[in-house]
């Protein structure tokens, strides 16, 4: 059976952001909805997943989200903006 990892961007409502790589796109994003590991999220309440990407080996996820995190700010928005320009909750539609 094939895994699936996804790269994955969340922001809060003042879009601060958050980069994070994981093979459960659904349950990692739940987490970070239900604010369940005290972390960065949890303080900054970046609830909302605005995008992701799918790759099917980790190397390529890590390297990818490394990549991603290693952008300014500027450059991670046109990312988001480019796929979905009204910042909208994609977690009501992003797979499992």
């Amino acid at each position: 059976m094939m895994r699936t990892y996804w790269v994955y961007i969340m922001a809060s409502r003042s879009r601060v952001l958050y980069t994070g790589v994981t093979n459960d796109l659904g349950r990692r994003v739940n987490e970070h909805k239900l604010g369940i590991v005290a972390s960065f999220t949890q303080r900054y309440r970046v609830t909302r997943l605005v995008y992701f990407e799918e790759h099917a080996d980790i190397r390529d996820a890590i390297a990818r989200e490394k990549q991603i995190k290693a952008w300014g700010r500027a450059r991670r928005i046109r990312l988001i903006e480019e796929r979905n320009p009204t910042w909208d909750d994609l977690a009501e539609i992003s797979p499992s």
